[in-house]
């Protein structure tokens, strides 16, 4: 089951929700990456992802997601999450990806925070 992954992707006007599902490793991650890159060529600078359904994050998952803060500063977009479980924001805490990016409880706060 671990295995098992999904990206769903909601455009907005002047924004874009990216969802993931399952585990946030090297192959889900790739997956992530490229879809944020796509946003991110295509104009979407505000983007939020929902990790409520990404239960494990590994070290690759986390790089990733520093990857993605950094494209996104250098077109001077903002990046939010929402739907973290209380050891993923901590970790985000440790790691300093709270300094960088916004965490929400839930989608709406995080793209009305963008």
């Amino acid at each position: 089951m671990l295995n098992k992954f999904d990206i769903q992707i909601r455009e907005g006007q002047e924004h874009a929700v990216i969802e993931t599902a399952g585990y946030l490793n090297d192959a889900l991650g790739e997956q992530l990456s490229e879809k944020a890159r796509e946003l991110i060529q295509n104009g979407h600078t505000q983007l939020v992802i929902n990790l409520e359904k990404t239960t494990l994050i590994n070290s690759i998952g986390i790089s990733i997601l520093i990857e993605i803060i950094e494209a996104l500063e250098e077109r001077e977009g903002t990046l939010n999450f929402c739907g973290l479980s209380a050891t993923q924001e901590r970790t985000f805490k440790m790691m300093a990806l709270a300094k960088y990016a916004g965490i929400f409880p839930d989608e709406e706060s995080a793209i009305a925070n963008l």
